[in-house]
């Protein structure tokens, strides 16, 4: 009986603690989720890219390299995203909370923050959506740049009397 309970309360733990995602962990703009059930679905939306793989080329670290992926709802509904999530914290997507009509073009804005990331980088942002597959991965990569390294001696820490 004991087992069954810790089972449940590392089940629950496990959980709890996977519902924390990189949108939460923004500190402005709204990342609330579209409730899909306002509107009714009778046809089939649909996702058309301009493209979904966009290389920033070589920047220098520290750059939060932004881009905008544009698409079309070349579907027979209204195309409703959810959600859309960057692979890390790095990479912050912002997407349209309204419905998409049939023929309507949107924005899924991206930003990437090299900080600390020197090196070669492909990150991914997973859109979901009332589509056919209900996911879509677009791509993005950057050779970042590292920092020079500084000369100078770090600043001393100073201690005060109080």
């Amino acid at each position: 009986m004991k087992k069954a309970g810790l089972f449940f309360s590392g089940l629950l733990l496990v959980t709890l603690a996977s519902c924390d995602n990189a949108a939460s962990k923004i500190e402005s703009g709204d990342t609330t989720e579209v409730d899909a059930s306002t509107v009714e679905n009778t046809g089939s939306p649909s996702f058309s890219f301009s493209e979904e793989n966009h290389d920033f080329g070589v920047i220098d670290e520290g750059t939060v390299a932004k881009h905008d992926f544009v698409f079309t709802n070349t579907g027979d509904a209204p195309l409703i995203i959810t959600n859309a999530q960057g692979s890390c914290g790095c990479t912050v997507p912002d997407w349209p909370r309204e419905p998409i009509a049939p023929g309507a073009d949107g924005i899924i804005h991206v930003e990437f923050n090299s900080q600390g990331r020197a090196g070669n980088q492909s990150k991914q942002v997973t859109l979901s959506a009332n589509t056919v597959p209900n996911t879509l991965v677009l791509n993005i990569s950057a050779q970042v740049t590292a920092k020079p390294v500084s000369d100078e001696a770090p600043a001393e820490e100073v201690e005060t009397a109080n």
